[in-house]
């Protein structure tokens, strides 16, 4: 079930906010949250009933393990109890995600033959696995408690981050379980979540897919081994630069607000990171909570920065590395994951170079100057130039399609894929990207997220502050709302699933 499906907009979500409303008048607690669960697991049989034994068992066996974790004093039994748990989980994921991708590699580089499985991925297990594993480690360092078994299946089953987060820290979701005022009815939870949800409902289907066939026309060509222009590869790699911007934006800002419903707060997950003015910037903006998590739980136990500027720069790119596999079981993410290392290593030996601890050390002078200008277009198209790896199904298509945007003397030639429209759609949304607001800026009034306040200067903070943009539950925007709501809800029909439901 898609969050931009008619049967959950329609049908699921006002059942299961009415269910959680009626609870709450009862002074039910322990009611509403067995009733959110109860529709978690619904929502995720409706479309993968064949994994709920699945998902259940490992949601029993990681309780059990945090359990002894944290009851346990025995240095022995904890540390086999974190091993197997960890096991556990990674074990799955290989299993259902990287099975077929490892025979499929041993294959080409051995000449060996052996057969792929019929293995179908679990939706969200990407997701669900990291947030479990990051559970575990802390119930080892003694960070976590021993949760009663449903806060603990809601904190992991929660429908709204379930199938592609955030990855939602267990101090940040559980501890909001108990409060007051979580259980009553509060009508500005209401109004901001719905607001945010139909935000995020027009990003998803009025703009990313409205934006997804002029990226599919370039890929698709590249794929099919036609040369590819250099007008076409910057508008097919701008086309899907903005599709995944806006697409996962999009999921991002709907989970935020369906959970707000509830009377829940998710952390932040995206926060426009295309205005961002290096790459180390960029990582803090985009999917801001795996981030945390590869941060968290993978660079700073490799040693992060502590062991000297070479190891810290081989952690960061084996950190890269590791994130790009987690979005696919591809070699094109693993150059992705690559790319992004390497621009990682690039920054932050600049800013060495600079001088840390002061604004020079981005290499950009403060305040809005052409250097600062320079570094976000360098850092935007570094990004861009990344995507094509990320998207393209071969290194022969990503390769056709960056030989043609490297192919300046075909600007002079005409286009093949002639589309007013494309032209307009990208210069449009380009334009929106880097000249508004985001959704957590116009909603800031209300404390759309965890994290709603901005952490970084950027030469565009004078739209930031300029009030007539935020939200306030006035006529005006009402009707602004309303007319977004209907442009996305006449074109439900063409129901598209989100780019991170794959991964």
């Amino acid at each position: 079930m898609l969050f931009n499906s008619r049967e959950f907009i329609f049908i699921f979500l006002p059942l299961t906010v009415v269910g959680y409303l009626l609870m709450g008048r009862l002074n039910w607690r322990r009611g509403q949250i067995a009733w959110l669960v109860f529709c978690s697991f619904f929502y995720y049989g409706w479309r993968e009933l064949r994994f709920v034994p699945l998902l259940s068992g490992a949601i029993l066996v990681n309780f059990a393990a945090g359990w002894l974790l944290v009851t346990r004093s025995n240095p022995l039994l904890r540390r086999t109890v974190l091993v197997g748990g960890l096991c556990f989980n990674l074990a799955l994921l290989a299993y259902f995600k990287y099975t077929n991708f490892f025979l499929q590699s041993v294959n080409a580089l051995a000449g060996s033959h052996w057969p792929m499985f019929d293995i179908v991925l679990p939706l969200g297990i990407s997701f669900f696995t990291f947030q479990k594993i990051a559970y575990l480690v802390d119930c080892y360092r003694g960070r976590a408690e021993a949760y009663n078994l449903l806060d603990f299946g809601l904190f992991v089953m929660f429908f709204p981050q379930l199938i592609a987060g955030p990855i939602v820290h267990h101090a940040e979701l559980v501890p909001q379980f108990a409060t007051r005022r979580w259980h009553r009815v509060h009508w500005r939870d209401i109004t901001v979540g719905g607001t945010i949800f139909l935000i995020g409902l027009f990003k998803k289907v009025a703009l990313a897919d409205a934006i997804a066939p002029h990226a599919s026309t370039v890929f698709g060509a590249a794929a099919a081994g036609q040369s590819i222009g250099f007008g076409d590869a910057w508008l097919g790699a701008l086309a899907y630069t903005l599709q995944i911007y806006f697409d996962f934006s999009a999921y991002s800002d709907m989970a935020i607000g369906i959970a707000r419903l509830f009377g829940i707060w998710l952390p932040l997950n995206f926060d426009s990171p295309y205005k961002s003015l290096n790459i180390i910037e960029f990582w803090r903006r985009w999917h801001i909570t795996l981030s945390r998590f590869l941060r968290d739980y993978l660079y700073i136990p490799l040693g992060g920065n502590r062991k000297g500027k070479l190891r810290r720069y081989v952690n960061l790119m084996v950190t890269m590395l590791l994130g790009g596999l987690w979005h696919g079981a591809a070699w094109t993410f693993m150059v992705w994951g690559a790319l992004h290392g390497l621009y990682l290593i690039v920054n932050h030996a600049w800013r060495h170079l600079r001088g840390a601890g002061s604004d020079r050390s981005i290499g950009v002078a403060t305040g809005f100057s052409p250097a600062r200008l320079a570094s976000g277009a360098l850092t935007f198209v570094a990004v861009v130039v990344a995507w094509v790896f990320f998207r393209a199904d071969t290194f022969h298509a990503a390769k056709t399609l960056l030989l043609g945007m490297a192919d300046v003397a075909s600007l002079a030639r005409p286009m093949v894929f002639e589309d007013d429209n494309r032209l307009l759609w990208v210069g449009g949304l380009l334009a929106g990207v880097f000249l508004l607001p985001n959704t957590q800026e116009l909603m800031s009034r209300y404390k759309p997220a965890l994290e709603y306040l901005r952490r970084f200067k950027s030469p565009f903070a004078q739209v930031r502050r300029h009030a007539a943009l935020v939200w306030r539950p006035t006529p005006i925007w009402a009707a602004v709302i309303a007319a977004m709501s209907l442009a996305a809800f006449t074109q439900l029909s063409r129901v598209s699933e989100f780019i991170y439901y794959r991964f």
